[in-house]
């Protein structure tokens, strides 16, 4: 049960994240790229701000905004290669 909760938080951070930051499609949220995406950050974001809080690794709300920035960096990250990936074709 564990690891399908933290499957589906990741994907929610994710989607988040995409939310965010708009999605360049203009369509409906990547939900592969929400997982990765919302695994990743939340593990360096939400591990580094909860640290940094004080919080130590139980879940706070400081955990849960860290992992919403670190995905958002990691979505920011995925569209700016995706762009210029694209404009090098």
């Amino acid at each position: 049960m564990l690891i399908i909760g933290l499957i589906l938080f990741g994907m929610l951070i994710g989607a988040g994240a995409q939310l965010l930051l708009g999605r360049p499609s203009g369509g409906s949220i990547d939900w592969g790229k929400a997982l990765v995406a919302g695994l990743v950050g939340s593990f360096v974001g939400g591990l580094i701000f909860s640290l940094v809080a004080g919080d130590g690794l139980e879940l706070r709300p400081s955990g849960i905004i860290g992992s919403l920035l670190g995905a958002t960096i990691v979505t920011a990250a995925w569209y700016w290669f995706e762009r210029r990936s694209r404009a090098a074709a």
